[in-house]
């Protein structure tokens, strides 16, 4: 009989290298599985850790318990992930797919360790059952290129029609979502679901404006399409004007603006004077250093006769404005013959930051006709002499939407910067934050407001352009709504004449503070709308954890238990919390589109938690005293404030996030019933750049990546959509959610498609890829086109 050292020195090197890699597994989760016991988490790890170990440990010496001891174990792994998680295919990936591999290569050794010279008289078996498992680990390897969790619930939708003002705008795409009600919808119906299929590019072009990240730059933009021409606007503010027909650049406009970050330019505005007048249709800028801009149609040459030869200073009125600290990104919106406006502020770096305030000026000459203040009421335009707007309000830095019959326009308001402390916030900062306005058009005058969260310090301020739609009332009739979207997850349905809910909306206990942050006071109760479905947002469990591989599941699950997390609305703290759903969203400004053909909303979301802490005042500085605060960066110092604040997104050591994917998807919710109607995951990994690889590793894994951009709908029966982290767009049944085509982009995006009929008669899809968030080394410039093969 040989001896432990004789076997160990025989055992065939495929065997010593399979122990060595279960050693690999084994040994941290043995040692993490400990330490996640003494959190008081799952048991699995620790178990499943020391026996691998052991299985190593023989499988090295080339003793056949080892083999039986690795398939024990993965037999006992499986029986715990169903457990667990029961057949859902994500979350099984990092419970499985390394123990099926270790499976089936163990039990084909068998026949290798064998004494000396020996043949075993079942290799066979043995070799077929490890064949058998490994195609089970290919099945489930392929498994990872197809779409999971999607949903598709046989909801009988009601029909309805297009409003009015869609119908109006004919085959143009005049304002950010189409029309002032913001609901993307189209009445076309040459390309649908029977022919979607054949859509091609029919043009690229590029207009030289990089949206490079390095430099803050994000290309988030939704072209324009009047009369023939596409209108575009670069991240750096610069506007192209093109033929819809061709892609033919026909002008350039570049007011050489710049900004220290924050830099996008999600829209522009359209106005036509009508005849007579010595401009014509003209364009409207705003621009990031905070000016705004009348161009012509024609030829893009500033309009003399608005503002001060074409231009307006948009900080007249503002006091200090700090380089970069009050940016227009949304832009302009036209309603009627105003242009309304807001801005984004450059959120947590102080108190006292420029004002909130919304601005009304004449699209004809640029005269401000009105301002809305909501910390002054008494200025309802220009300041007095000597005065300025109140500073720090609510802003509005996303869309708005209005309607002109019932003269109204419908702002969502972000918070009181900084957003993460409000121990020292006024009345009306708690008052307004977060909140829905309506306001006269005519004269800026509050019509009502609704709060969607009570002292939010959170920064859940309202990221989307409400939807205006008719909504059915179950009597032959239609109320009047306005849908809101928000970084919650949470959708409130209003009615935009009132700002009664029409959907209801319940007051719910959250969890109480743990006492660590002097000054501060939360909220009791948290509004949410309980007859519409919320999208995403689920309450976390350390279950839900994830990772690519056992291991840094197990650590997330660990930092899960080390963390603070008391499910929705915990609040802030001194000790790393867990937020959920973080302060990207939820829904963020890609907003929604109202398929007002059936009553369907549909909307991309992302789901990313974020580990938060505040930071004493004390520590900030002496940890940070030269630290002077850039917008939206990870360390915000909140000056003025006794707290400096810190936010990340929460990811595994590896760069995986640790909540279980999808991590963004797109959805449609019924209006009338408020259910969920269809989800499908938002894209793929195939062109994620990996974390500490930086590389892109071409895998398509269907693993629903976080999506910005919004989505459109089409009377054709389809909904589009382009903002994910892979380079494609996208067709969907509006009504079912299949995924019916998709086509790819030379780059990723981050901008909600649009769509019109060219003066050739064809309908174009068109869409913006200027470089998804996360992939910083595909920059680009281009607009890309799809329509259906021209007839010959």
């Amino acid at each position: 009989m040989e001896s432990s050292e004789q076997q160990a020195a025989s055992a065939h090197i495929l065997v010593k290298i399979l122990a060595v890699i279960i050693l690999i597994f084994g040994l941290p989760m043995a040692v993490g599985g400990v330490y996640l016991l003494i959190l008081g988490g799952s048991w699995y790890y620790c178990i499943a850790g020391i026996a691998l170990t052991l299985s190593a440990i023989w499988l090295f010496k080339n003793q056949l318990k080892g083999v039986w001891l690795c398939l024990a174990v993965c037999i006992g792994s499986a029986l715990w992930a169903l457990y667990e998680v029961g057949f859902s295919f994500w979350p099984l990936v990092p419970r499985l797919l390394s123990f099926v591999a270790m499976a089936a290569w163990a039990i084909a050794m068998v026949p290798l360790m064998q004494p000396s010279g020996e043949k075993h008289p079942r290799a066979g078996l043995f070799y077929g059952c490890g064949a058998v498992l490994a195609g089970l680990f290919a099945l489930f390897f392929l498994g990872m290129f197809s779409p999971h969790d999607v949903v598709q619930n046989p909801i009988q939708l009601t029909a309805g029609q297009a409003s009015k003002t869609t119908q109006a705008s004919g085959q143009e795409w005049y304002s950010w979502g189409k029309t002032g009600e913001g609901a993307r919808y189209a009445t076309f119906d040459q390309i649908n679901r029977e022919n979607v299929k054949d859509l091609e590019v029919a043009w690229i072009a590029r207009t030289g404006f990089i949206a490079d990240q390095s430099k803050h730059l994000q290309d988030q933009n939704t072209p324009l399409y009047v009369d023939g021409k596409l209108f575009q606007c670069g991240s750096g503010s610069q506007v192209t004007a093109l033929n819809g027909t061709t892609g033919e650049i026909l002008w350039q406009f570049d007011p050489k603006a710049d900004s220290p970050f924050w830099k996008r330019c999600r829209t522009l505005g359209y106005f036509d004077p009508g005849p007579g007048d010595s401009c014509g249709p003209r364009i409207i800028l705003s621009s990031i250093d905070a000016s705004m801009y009348a161009l012509k149609t024609s030829d893009g040459s500033l309009c003399p006769t608005f503002g001060n030869n074409g231009k307006i200073d948009l900080t007249v009125g503002m006091g200090e404005v700090k380089d970069g600290f009050w940016v227009p990104t949304t832009g302009p919106f036209v309603a009627g013959d105003k242009i309304v406006i807001g801005s984004w502020i450059a959120d947590n770096v102080m108190v006292g930051e420029p004002s909130g305030a919304v601005r009304a000026f004449d699209a004809r000459t640029g005269q401000q006709l009105w301002a809305w203040d909501l910390g002054n009421p008494a200025i309802d335009n220009l300041p007095p002499a000597g005065e300025t707007y109140t500073r720090g309000t609510p802003n509005v830095w996303s869309g708005m939407a209005f309607d002109l019959e019932r003269n109204m326009i419908y702002l969502p308001l972000g918070n009181a910067t900084p957003d993460y402390y409000g121990g020292k916030r006024r009345d009306f900062d708690d008052g307004y934050n977060s909140s829905v306005v309506a306001l006269n058009l005519n004269n800026g005058k509050e019509v009502w407001h609704f709060n969607t969260v009570n002292h939010d310090v959170w920064d859940f301020d309202l990221p989307s352009q409400p939807a205006l739609a008719e909504i059915p009332d179950g009597k032959g009739g239609q109320i009047p709504a306005l849908v809101q979207t928000t970084k919650r997850g949470q959708i409130f349905v209003l009615n935009r004449e009132t700002g009664e809910p029409i959907k209801a909306v319940e007051q719910k206990k959250i969890p109480a503070s743990d006492g660590t942050v002097e000054g501060e006071y939360y909220a009791e109760t948290q509004p949410f709308s309980t007859e519409m479905h919320a999208v995403g947002g689920e309450d976390l469990s350390e279950k839900r954890m994830w990772g690519g591989t056992p291991i840094d599941q197990m650590l997330c699950r660990i930092l899960f238990k080390s963390y603070r997390y008391d499910g929705d609305f915990t609040t802030q703290s001194i000790e790393k919390s867990i937020i959920y759903p973080g302060n990207n969203g939820g829904m963020n400004w890609g907003s929604t589109s109202i398929d007002q053909a059936n009553n369907l909303m549909v909307v991309a979301d992302m789901r990313m938690p974020v580990v938060t802490y505040l930071i004493p005042r004390e520590q900030f500085t002496k940890d940070h005293p030269n630290f002077q605060g850039d917008a939206h960066g990870e360390l915000s110092p909140q000056f003025g404030l006794p707290y400096a604040h810190h936010i990340t997104n929460f990811m595994s050591p590896l760069g995986i996030p640790c909540l279980e994917p999808p991590w963004g998807t797109v959805s449609a919710v019924d209006l009338v019933s408020g259910e969920l109607v269809w989800q499908h995951p938002a894209g793929t990994a195939e062109d994620m750049t990996y974390p500490g690889l930086g590389a892109q590793l071409g895998l398509p894994f269907y693993i629903g990546m976080p999506a910005l951009g919004g989505v459109i709908t089409t009377k054709g029966g389809l909904a589009f959509h382009s903002g994910t982290q892979d380079y494609y767009l996208r067709a969907y049944d509006v009504t079912k959610g299949d995924l019916l085509w998709e086509g790819r982009l030379p780059t990723g995006g981050q901008s909600t498609p649009m769509t019109y009929i060219g003066e050739d008669g064809r309908q174009y899809i068109v869409t913006t890829a200027g470089g998804a968030r996360y992939n910083p080394k595909d920059w680009g410039d281009y607009i890309v086109a799809f329509a259906l093969p021209a007839k010959k």
